[in-house]
């Protein structure tokens, strides 16, 4: 609730420290919290038997922020999808209506061998950075991302989409 009242606080007070010519747009805040994000990020990524153990437990969302064609060709099994660009404080709570759920998230700089369903960013601007970020500005708290680089054909993280059924239709 305190964390409700903080974000929406912000909100409104955003176009008084807003960047000049648009009051919504504040770089400084997103400064601010991306600073205030990074040490939280650090403790809350994790490996892969931990992803899968996360995953297992009733309540928990895996999250998959990537474009809605990337998502059908290929996504970790049981993922739910929500365009990164789409995220609102309306969207995400169409998908994680509970602030305090866990969520999971992953994004294509953390798998090799996936072809065209997961073409690698630029290493500063992976998409688990901004998502991570994006969860927490809207009072997310209970997020974890999957850090390490892994394998599609090796990794015991199970996969769905139109390139595992073509796969298997091989």
């Amino acid at each position: 609730m305190k964390t409700t009242h903080i974000l929406i606080s912000l909100c409104l007070l955003a176009p008084l420290a807003a960047d000049e010519g648009n009051p919504k747009i504040d770089f400084e805040k997103f400064a601010r919290l991306t600073s205030e994000v990074g040490g939280e990020r650090g403790k809350r990524r994790v490996g892969e038997d931990e992803f899968l153990r996360l995953a297992k437990e009733e309540g928990t969302v895996i999250l998959d922020t990537r474009s809605k064609a990337k998502f059908d060709k290929l996504h970790v099994k049981g993922a739910v999808h929500l365009n990164f660009s789409d995220f609102t404080e309306e969207t995400l709570a169409e998908v994680i209506p509970d602030k305090t759920t866990r969520v999971l998230i992953y994004c294509n700089n953390n798998f090799e061998g996936a072809g065209e369903a997961m073409l690698l960013k630029c290493a500063p601007l992976a998409l688990n950075i901004p998502t991570f970020l994006n969860l927490w500005g809207y009072g997310y708290r209970n997020v974890y991302e999957l850090k390490p680089y892994l394998d599609v054909e090796k990794t015991k993280i199970p996969f769905e989409g139109s390139d595992v059924l073509k796969k298997e239709a091989e």
